[in-house]
Order: structure tokens, then C-alpha cells, then sequence
């Protein structure tokens, strides 16, 4: 078995992709009209970004804030996790725990995207 998407709901989804390209992550244009965007995160997994209100016609009810799931990001060193963080807070965001120095070998952060999804930063100490 292989996790090959990571899916999020967005109220806004322009205001959506402007925050995860502030972690690093590329999408293609997209328009106005659009209710789902996604791009290749490496290895053949996706991160993809569909809008609330889609998502409330496929599934029948409106989605629920997203702050009980999270996935997390590799960066490519410690210090980059602390530019990302500080990159989300300039722009607005929330950073839900600054970063720090984990008993388990990483530099480690959470942040949170415009509608609550919880977005773990991380890169092992000494990286």
C-alpha cells in the first residue's frame, strides 16, 4: 500500500494555493472557475487542493475545519525551516508551534493553512 494524494478543502482556493506555494509547492495555472488544482509533490504523490463547495456537492454536507488531520514536509535543512515558518507568519498565517529542536533528531514546526489543516515542517538536525 502507498499513500499517492494528500487531499485539502479549501473556502478560497486561490488563497489556498498562495499558501502552500509559501511552503514551497508549485501548482499550474489555474482559473477563476476552477474547483480543483493539484501538483506532484515527488515519487508520484500529489498534493491536491479541491474547493469547499465542490466538495459539499460531491459529499452531500459542507466540509468540517480541517485541524484534525496534518501531513508533514522534508525540507532541505534545518535553517529552512525556520525560513518557512517565519515566510507563513510574515504572510498572515498561523504558526501553530514555532520552530524547535525535537528530542527525535529534527528541527520541527507547525503551521496551519487559511482553513485549519495542520502542515508539520521538519528536516533532521545536523542536515
Amino acid at each position: 500500500m502507498e499513500i499517492t494524494a494528500v487531499g485539502v478543502v479549501a473556502l478560497d482556493l486561490r488563497r489556498s494555493v498562495t499558501f502552500y506555494e509559501l511552503l514551497g509547492f508549485r501548482f499550474p495555472p489555474f482559473g477563476d472557475d476552477e474547483e480543483h488544482v493539484q501538483t506532484d509533490v515527488g515519487s508520484g504523490a500529489q498534493l491536491m487542493i479541491d474547493s469547499a463547495a465542490m466538495m459539499a456537492e460531491l459529499l452531500g454536507e459542507p466540509p468540517r475545519p480541517g485541524n484534525l488531520a496534518a501531513f508533514a514536509t522534508r525540507l532541505a535543512s534545518p535553517t529552512e525551516v525556520d525560513v518557512v515558518a517565519g515566510r507563513v507568519a510574515a504572510a498572515g498565517h498561523t504558526v501553530v508551534t514555532e520552530p524547535w529542536d525535537a528530542p527525535w533528531g529534527q528541527r520541527y514546526a507547525t503551521v496551519a493553512d487559511p482553513d485549519g489543516h495542520r502542515i508539520d515542517l521538519y528536516a533532521p538536525l545536523g542536515s
